[in-house]
């Protein structure tokens, strides 16, 4: 090998280091700046009336008018979600730490980018009754997934998969088994970028017959979210 080509290849491996660390100082920049936007969102006054007004301009054609979702689509069930759980999401989809070609073309519009958006809207889908029918398995091992739930995610998502009391995981109760199926799979290859990386690896030992299990175990839970948040008549929080 010539100096010159162990030069021009010297100079390609910092290239590839230099590339590889300005894409990871660009990642922990863009997740510093969802965790500040969302704490910045929880700590306003949430009016969920004119939350109603921006989900139904610009969510309610995909997710539903009452926020039942779409099983058809995989399109999720967002009413009576966790609060704080949702305001993180839609910072997250704002700030690209999750993956949604949809999702990222519909937060790229300016009347939802502010975190004053998505705590109104947030604090108008926690209010929503989720009393409906969502779509789930066949049903075949439901026991298997109730195990599963039990012995490894109860710890995190509670007992009765309400969630945690933080409100930043979320119930998933009431939730499509089809969708459930899929975000299973998703942060299991690491496509949700916001996802503990413990959980995903955990994830990756789970086969096929296990994942729809659990996914089939949990879309036949019932029943409503427990952090309502309290509000004044104008739709402000209550101190």
């Amino acid at each position: 090998m010539t100096r010159f080509s162990r030069f021009a290849r010297l100079l390609a491996v910092v290239s590839l280091i230099a590339g590889i660390e300005v894409v990871a100082n660009q990642a922990m920049a863009s997740e510093e700046s969802v965790d500040r936007r969302t704490q910045l969102a929880l700590g306003l006054d949430v009016h969920a009336q004119q939350g109603a007004s921006t989900f139904k301009q610009y969510c309610a054609t995909c997710h539903g008018p009452e926020g039942h979702g779409d099983p058809k689509r995989t399109i999720p069930a967002l009413a009576g979600q966790r609060f704080a759980y949702l305001v993180r999401q839609l910072a997250n989809f704002a700030g690209g730490e999750r993956e949604s070609i949809t999702m990222h073309r519909q937060m790229s519009q300016a009347a939802l980018q502010e975190p004053q958006t998505w705590a109104d809207i947030a604090g108008y889908l926690n209010h929503l009754p989720n009393a409906y029918e969502a779509q789930h398995g066949d049903g075949t091992d439901l026991a298997l997934g109730g195990a599963i739930f039990h012995e490894q995610c109860a710890s995190c998502h509670r007992a009765d998969a309400h969630g945690d009391e933080d409100g930043f995981v979320p119930s998933l109760r009431h939730q499509h088994y089809d969708y459930l199926v899929r975000q299973l799979h998703r942060m299991a290859q690491g496509d949700r970028h916001n996802v503990d990386e413990n959980l995903v690896r955990f994830l990756r030992s789970f086969d096929e017959q296990e994942i729809r299990a659990v996914a089939d175990y949990l879309s036949r839970l019932r029943g409503p979210g427990r952090d309502k948040k309290s509000m004044h008549a104008d739709g402000t929080v209550l101190d």
